[in-house]
């Protein structure tokens, strides 16, 4: 009842649709969906769940075929049409959500799961299993679904609105809302399937469009390369995916959700031999886990994600909070019933998720690219949501991905405001005092700082802090390690945090003073999407809790196995001591760090630059734990350049020189030889040969 009591009280949202010229835009939007099922005779509820995918795709078409169309007839199109259309479709899918999300909490039905059509069909369908496979076109709606369909949707539409303005003076802004719009689609298409070949082609879909939308000023060498770099990455988590599948294919005989996780329990204490002997469930989960690895940017396979910064800022709010990567949680929320039966595949998503919390939150504190530091802070984010999904907390890791979308995304588009406003400009040393100047975008930028480092009250302190009190309950040492290196993250996060409301905001400015005199506020159309992010990173919180962590909420969408369950202590039941600490903790963080800056009067790099002890930190930090230069200057240099030099030296000389190119001109030359000689000139010589051919035709034609 509230969640329709704010929707038809968001009276400044209407005037902004009504200012873009979309009056009784949401009533329309309901009329659509009506009449689109009305002509086709179908009132079946299966097109509540369809039109969720189709709306952004028809989107998408109508806004690249106008992009398209400006190419063909070298004129441009007023791009506010393809704008609008795309917003539309957005708008429509995230009405749908919102109706199922409340369907979901008022009904007992669990899930609800949709054959559309045959897809792959193998064998001849007996009970040889070993020689049948099938593979449907199926949506599958749980609550899961429904949860990552109402935050991409809704943060989605709020990037769509402010790109509208962000991008208003692109001449490709056609083509870049049909991206934005194609990416919502493919993230759909991941997770409503109900099966894992399926979920692979919005896996694949999301890597492709987000390839367009980090290169989309192609132009630009570093956007280019940065867009290269995010493919190749993911790629290794493509392919542990791929093998995911083969091993599910070979041991299940199918690929489907629900036969997958039926059949495992049956499979648990097999083994088999791949590199030694190793349980099938440990096998699929380690390339599950690869592969979640790869799309969520967790540490070791994280470098593509600050690069990712180089495409447009709407962009980056998109990939990295709500759509992209939380792929990767997802895949190992939903693969949860098979991840169980295997403790250690558990235990190395615990350890991976708070190596990358404590790697992202102490790299971003060194960075001097505003969105660098919030693309870091991403990745730590997403290290708190693997942490709590390998303790077997999924509804926490589920909370936190909700949460993080909103006060993620407002960061992004507050960020987007400053750039906006600094004639582009991204690093901190050369901003400052924007507090007066830009005084609303300072309050979002202070209201999703506090949330993102988990202040009382706030969004973020109901799920993060959760999270950790989770990690302090458990029995095991990885719950220990979880633990303590989730508080020095939080500690990194709130020392970050101040850094960059000192620097961009309170310090005294150092930007020319041409771009401070024209620096202002940006346009309503991108303040009211900020003005519905920062009321969400307020209240999404507390409103959400319970329904989060109620268990007939998730129903069987999400299994923890009974083995597990006591391994997770009660979380009530943990000092006080481990509960307030994280808070203390932040509290003094950003205190700390604040006065730092204040009484040294210069950054904090610089500060620690001038004391010996502290350079190699400082620069161990900056340098991001040095992975790109082992990447660059190991795997790159040493060992891709000395196999391609020993690939050279083997195949290309001796082998296609010596030996190809050598064999076909002593071919060549006896071919010419023999040749020469029949090509005598003479005409009853060329009668002779037509004679011959004629009659062997004749002859193969007799006897066949």
């Amino acid at each position: 009842m509230l969640l329709t009591y704010l929707l038809h009280h968001l009276t400044e949202f209407y005037n902004y649709l009504y200012a873009l010229g979309l009056a009784y835009f949401v009533d329309f939007a309901q009329s659509t969906i009506h009449h689109i099922k009305t002509f086709f005779h179908y009132n079946h509820a299966k097109w509540d769940h369809l039109l969720i995918l189709v709306c952004p795709l028809v989107g998408f078409l109508f806004a690249f075929g106008l992009s398209v169309l400006e190419v063909l007839i070298q004129k441009r199109i007023n791009s506010m049409y393809g704008g609008l259309v795309t917003i539309y479709g957005i708008f429509c899918s995230f009405l749908i959500s919102l109706k199922l999300f409340a369907f979901h909490l008022g009904s007992e039905i669990g899930s609800v799961n949709i054959k559309l059509a045959d897809w792959v069909v193998l064998g001849t369908g007996s009970l040889d299993r070993s020689t049948f496979l099938t593979v449907h076109w199926g949506l599958l709606f749980d609550a899961v679904t429904i949860v990552m369909c109402l935050v991409i949707t809704s943060v989605s539409l709020l990037v769509h609105l402010y790109s509208m303005e962000y991008m208003s003076h692109d001449p490709s802004r056609n083509r870049f809302m049909s991206y934005l719009s194609l990416f919502v689609f493919f993230m759909l298409v991941l997770v409503t399937a109900d099966n894992y070949l399926q979920a692979f082609i919005g896996w694949e879909g999301v890597g492709l469009v987000s390839y367009l939308l980090i290169s989309f000023w192609f132009m630009r060498v570093e956007a280019a390369r940065s867009a290269l770099k995010a493919v190749a990455i993911n790629k290794i988590g493509d392919f542990g995916f791929v093998m995911a599948m083969v091993f599910m294919f070979f041991y299940f005989h199918s690929l489907d959700y629900h036969t997958i996780f039926a059949w495992a329990p049956l499979l648990d204490g097999t083994t088999t031999n791949f590199f030694g002997t190793v349980s099938v469930p440990t096998l699929i989960g380690i390339f599950l886990v690869i592969a979640a690895a790869g799309k969520s940017a967790q540490l070791g396979l994280h470098t593509w994600l600050p690069d990712a910064m180089e495409g447009p800022t709407p962009v980056s709010a998109l990939i990295h909070a709500a759509t992209m990567v939380t792929a990767g949680v997802y895949l190992v929320v939903r693969s949860s019933p098979l991840l169980e039966l295997s403790p250690l595949v558990l235990n190395i998503i615990v350890i991976l998720g708070a190596s990358t919390a404590l790697f992202g939150a102490s790299t971003a504190l060194f960075q001097s690219d505003i969105k660098k530091i919030i693309a870091y802070s991403t990745c730590s984010q997403l290290g708190y949501m693997f942490l709590a999904a390998g303790l077997s907390a999924y509804s926490a890791a589920m909370f936190h991905l909700f949460t993080h979308a909103f006060f993620k995304a407002l960061l992004f588009l507050g960020a987007g405001s400053v750039i906006h406003a600094m004639a582009d400009e991204q690093d901190l040393r050369r901003m400052g005092g924007l507090a007066k100047i830009l005084p609303f975008t300072y309050a979002a930028f202070v209201i999703g700082s506090f949330s993102l480092m988990g202040l009382p009250f706030l969004s973020g302190y109901y799920s993060k802090d959760l999270i950790l009190e989770i990690a302090a309950s458990s029995t095991t040492w990885v719950g220990f390690y979880a633990y303590w290196a989730g508080v020095l993250a939080a500690v990194f996060t709130s020392a970050y945090s101040a850094r960059l409301l000192y620097l961009v905001f309170l310090t005294r400015t150092n930007s020319r003073r041409q771009v401070i005199l024209h620096a202002h506020e940006p346009a309503p159309a991108m303040l009211y999407p900020l003005i519905i992010l920062a009321v969400m990173s307020i209240g999404a919180g507390w409103f959400f809790e319970d329904i989060f962590f109620s268990d007939e909420f998730w129903g069987s969408s999400i299994y923890v196995a009974s083995a597990n369950v006591s391994t997770m202590g009660d979380v009530h039941a943990i000092g006080t001591f481990f509960k307030l600490l994280p808070t203390v903790l932040v509290i003094f963080s950003f205190v700390f760090v604040m006065a730092l800056y204040h009484f040294k009067n210069g950054p904090f790099g610089d500060w620690a630059l001038r004391h010996k002890g502290l350079r190699a930190v400082h620069q161990f930090f900056n340098k991001k734990w040095y992975f790109d230069h082992f990447y660059i200057y190991f795997l790159i240099r040493r060992l891709y350049l000395g196999l391609y030099q020993s690939v050279f030296k083997v195949y290309e000389r001796a082998m296609v020189n010596g030996i190809l190119i050598s064999l076909s001109i002593f071919l060549t030359t006896v071919f010419v030889r023999l040749f020469k000689r029949l090509h005598s000139g003479y005409i009853y010589h060329y009668a002779f040969f037509f004679f011959l051919t004629a009659m062997a035709i004749f002859l193969w034609i007799l006897f066949h």
